[in-house]
């Protein structure tokens, strides 16, 4: 299928694989996107900076990088920076079809829909969307109204955040996309709407779309004509729809306000607030969060999860119900601003059209021809036709290529190339997967799991997805005859880990999970000196994780928790070097005074072991970033072996070697090469399978 991505400030339409359907989601064959010519212009001009340009504008990617610069190094920082540079970017997130295959009870095949959200409503020939973010079109409603969805629910919130009232005057700054869907709502609201913007053109159209009075804030003084417009008061509410820099426009907003006025921005604006042009007027700023409650809560936009309709009468997904039905209605009309369709083919002239000069066009429109349907069906692209494992390396295919598999595995599989093989890459976004597989020399690039598993060339699976999919995924892989690397946590509770362990058993397929930090040379170095020990260990283990909010999805259903997800590490650590079956587990967690803070995410655990050892983790979310993150202690036999950060070992009263690195060395290194070694070797299993079901089970233990 058809799919348009950015690189390096460059638009070009790319040949992608068809999106998977998920979970409480829809398929949708798209007819028509739209194009924001504000914020993804703005992301078309980003992306063609250089990393030092983008440095200058968004400090915050500096403080990151500095940040895995010191976790990671210099080369691995650099493999990562660069490789989200290459990758080209998915644009687009409006979008009207008619819907192919659904997983959602509220949706079915033939459905005309309209369809929002960056990251889902793409343009794309095929795009998958969650429920909560597509709804039905009226029978009345044209595909090319549709398509304008998103800006359309931007439009909306802003005018609801004003809490427009009959017979307000209210002020509209920028007459762009966003300014001309505002303006409409809002004389259908009953306001008396005035359009400010520097384009004579523009605010004409604003005028035909039923502003009461227009101004060229190139020829007049905005305030002053709205002050003598309103009589002296000076508006009800101002709506600020422009994008600018500039802290002018909302220094300009404030002035325009009556006392006790509203502002809301909608659009971007220097935020360099004066407190002289709000104090004596009692003026209060708003911000509308674009499409409206739902926005950016995982649990709505992802999961599907619903807000009571009588205690959140407009969330995202109703208000788009609520625009289109006002265009069903005739109550608004939008045909006048979509100026420009474009076939996709025509994806770079499209967003030229909407570069700075003359006449710019307001709604600029994709549209999808689907010529051919046999090439959209293709849920595999071949990458590079001729591929040619090295003798002896294991061909393997990554599912799941987010941040940690493209951040830490692929380059440490790149510095094995003689062990391992990139075959495939499997993601949910096709330019993700094809991106990857085109950089890293792949053979084949898909979004479908299962043609990972059918594929008879694939001797193992990485699976690096989020926590609630590692239990299925590792049980349908093992069954497909696929080794299995599969990032930690194996299984989310008892019945998931113990249908994989039959699994396991049955197929005797090799396994590895990603506990990584037992194959460190630090942990490595402390067990060659412990193995022989007469008298049980002691080990305290500091995991100063930092802290993460309760609705983050590693504390959801798709996460499981800390513990499981994390702390799973440590307790793995602990039956590595006790190499003991547990006797008894406490776990002891705070009593938070907060709602913010999650006790969960705050406790010790300890551990007995049959061999009298006792093992204890101290695991907070509390601490703070700049005190280092991991810290062990181990006691034996009159001596003390110590790791701070997996930076550097010390040995007191010990004979282990001092070891020290600049950055911090976990092991996910030498875990690969132990489980090629394992594999090769005819054993499976770098991590004995009994102890892969003790570190679970001691995870799943609550307070």
């Amino acid at each position: 299928m058809e799919q348009i991505l950015c690189k390096r400030g460059t638009i070009y339409t790319a040949e992608v694989v068809k999106p998977v359907l998920g979970e409480n989601m829809v398929l949708v064959k798209t007819e028509y996107s739209c194009i924001s010519a504000g914020t993804e212009m703005s992301g078309v001009q980003q992306s063609g900076e250089n990393l030092m340009q983008q440095a200058i504008h968004h400090p915050e990617l500096v403080a990151m990088g500095l940040q895995m610069l010191k976790e990671r190094g210099i080369k691995d920082t650099w493999d990562v920076v660069q490789g989200k540079y290459e990758l080209g970017n998915p644009m687009g997130y409006s979008a009207a079809g008619v819907v192919e295959e659904s997983s959602s009870a509220n949706f079915q095949k033939g459905d005309r829909v309209a369809c929002m959200g960056a990251g889902y409503a793409n343009h794309a020939g095929y795009i998958i969307i969650p429920q909560n973010l597509v709804v039905r079109m009226p029978k009345n409603v044209t595909m090319k109204q549709a398509a304008t969805a998103a800006l359309g629910c931007i439009a909306m919130q802003g005018i609801r955040r004003a809490e427009v009232q009959l017979g307000d005057y209210i002020v509209i700054c920028g007459a762009g996309i966003l300014g001309q869907l505002a303006c409409r709502l809002a004389v259908v609201s009953g306001a008396t709407v005035i359009v400010t913007d520097i384009d004579s053109r523009r605010l004409q159209i604003a005028k035909n779309g039923g502003a009461s009075y227009v101004i060229n804030v190139a020829e007049e003084n905005p305030v002053k004509k709205v002050i003598d417009i309103t009589g002296g008061h000076g508006a009800d509410k101002v709506v600020l729809t422009a994008a600018t820099n500039s802290n002018d426009l909302i220094s300009q907003g404030f002035q325009m306000c009556r006392k006790r006025g509203t502002v809301v921005l909608v659009g971007v604006a220097g935020m360099n607030l004066k407190r002289e042009d709000m104090y004596r007027k009692e003026l209060e700023l708003k911000i509308a969060t674009s499409y409206g409650p739902g926005r950016y809560d995982q649990t709505y936009e992802e999961e599907g999860r619903d807000y009571p309709y009588g205690f959140v009468r407009y969330t995202e997904q109703r208000n788009l119900e609520a625009y289109l039905r006002l265009i069903s209605e005739k109550k608004i009309d939008i045909d006048e601003i979509i100026e420009k369709v474009y076939s996709s083919k025509q994806s770079e002239e499209a967003y030229n059209s909407l570069k700075a000069g003359e006449n710019r066009p307001l709604i600029v429109l994709l549209h999808y021809e689907h010529e051919d349907e046999k090439r959209d069906s293709n849920p595999v692209i071949d990458i590079k036709s001729e591929f040619e494992a090295p003798k002896g390396a294991i061909r393997i295919a990554i599912c799941g290529a987010g941040g940690f598999a493209k951040g830490m595995h692929i380059p440490n599989l790149q510095k094995m190339k003689d062990k391992y093989a990139i075959y495939a890459i499997q993601s949910r976004t096709a330019s993700n997967a094809q991106g990857l597989a085109q950089r890293y020399g792949a053979k084949l690039a898909t979004t479908n799991y299962e043609e990972i598993l059918k594929n008879k060339n694939i001797d193992m699976v990485m699976i690096c997805t989020r926590h609630n999919l590692h239990a299925d995924m590792t049980i349908r892989a093992l069954r497909a005859g696929k080794a299995v690397f599969v990032e930690k946590p194996l299984a989310l509770n008892a019945e998931e880990l113990k249908l994989v362990l039959e699994t396991v058993r049955q197929t005797k397929m090799p396994l590895l999970v990603g506990y990584n930090r037992r194959f460190s040379d630090y942990a490595q170095e402390i067990h060659s000196q412990i193995i022989n020990r007469v008298n049980p260990i002691i080990v305290n283990y500091r995991m100063n994780a930092g802290y993460l909010p309760k609705d983050h999805w590693t504390q959801g259903a798709e996460g499981g928790g800390r513990i499981i997800g994390e702390g799973c590490h440590i307790l793995d650590l602990f039956t590595y070097f006790t190499g003991s079956k547990a006797e008894t587990v406490s776990v002891n967690s705070i009593s938070p005074n907060t709602e913010s803070v999650s006790g969960s995410d705050n406790c010790f655990i300890t551990v007995k072991y049959e061999d009298g050892s006792v093992c204890n983790l101290l695991y907070t979310g509390q601490g703070n970033k700049d005190y280092g993150k991991e810290y062990c202690e181990v006691f034996c036999d009159g001596k003390v072996y110590t790791i701070d950060d997996y930076k550097l070992l010390k040995s007191y009263g010990g004979t282990a070697k001092k070891i020290q690195t600049t950055s911090s060395e976990k092991g996910q290194y030498q875990e690969l090469v132990a489980f090629y070694d394992a594999i090769k070797n005819g054993d499976g299993y770098p991590i004995p399978l009994w102890q892969l079901e003790q570190t679970s089970k001691i995870s799943f233990i609550k307070n």
